[in-house]
């Protein structure tokens, strides 16, 4: 099976007995690959793996979808690095959206999106026509993260292309979050599961699927949950015990 999952408040979230178990279980199961699917920059997640308790991913889809990276070589994974760079207008993205009311810069090194922070006082709708315009997309989470993306580029779409260069059938993946920039990952049709303690919107939008899990369980948690739930993946907790 392929894991991939989110890292902030899923995989690095719930109980420290969770956590010990699911590491414990990818770092001794050779069968099950793992990809991290983060907002996150390339550099924080490499900062991240510092720690030596936390297993090491296969691949790392990193800034909501726009790199692709092989972690072993640290090489982009092609062609699906070159096919977003195609779709990214550019470094006057942020210039153009200097001008948008409310949106504080995140200072982070990004070459195929823009990222920024928002509340309550930020022209949402304006920095949407922006985006727009430009040919991108614009995509929320946690109630304060706006990202600027290529247009079509997201999490979902990066896995699936992913998935191709791999030649993995989908029904052997299972894809785990807790926040509406995960959202397209279980719009593809991957078996999912939205970890306990969610961004209550990717709750509501998710609860009607029937291929996602909505969990109990926190974090690492809500991922062993989905594991114990659908039969296909069930079978790697029972070799451990």
């Amino acid at each position: 099976m392929l894991l991939a999952t989110d890292l902030d408040g899923t995989f690095l979230g719930g109980t420290q007995e969770d956590k010990d178990k699911l590491y414990t279980l990818l770092n001794n199961n050779e069968d099950i690959r793992l990809v991290f699917v983060t907002g996150r920059g390339i550099r924080s997640v490499l900062k991240l793996l510092e720690n030596t308790s936390l297993p090491k991913p296969e691949y790392i889809i990193c800034d909501v979808g726009a790199t692709v990276t092989h972690l072993p070589t640290l090489m982009a994974v092609e062609p699906v690095q070159s096919g977003i760079a195609k779709l990214w207008p550019g470094d006057h993205v942020r210039e153009t959206l200097k001008n948008v009311k409310g949106l504080l810069h995140q200072e982070a090194q990004q070459q195929y999106r823009c990222s920024y922070y928002y509340d309550e006082t930020t022209d949402i709708e304006g920095a949407r026509k922006v985006a727009a315009a430009l040919q991108c997309d614009l995509i929320l989470s946690a109630g304060k993260y706006l990202d600027i993306l290529p247009k079509g580029v997201n999490k979902g779409y990066a896995l699936q292309q992913l998935l191709g260069v791999l030649a993995l059938p989908h029904h052997k993946v299972l894809v785990a979050g807790d926040s509406m920039n995960d959202y397209t990952m279980y719009e593809t049709g991957f078996k999912g599961v939205v970890v306990g303690d969610a961004e209550r919107e990717l709750v509501a939008r998710t609860a009607a699927m029937p291929h996602v899990l909505q969990a109990l369980r926190t974090g690492a948690g809500g991922i062993l949950e989905a594991m114990a739930f659908f039969p296909e993946f069930s079978i790697y907790l029972e070799k451990e015990g």
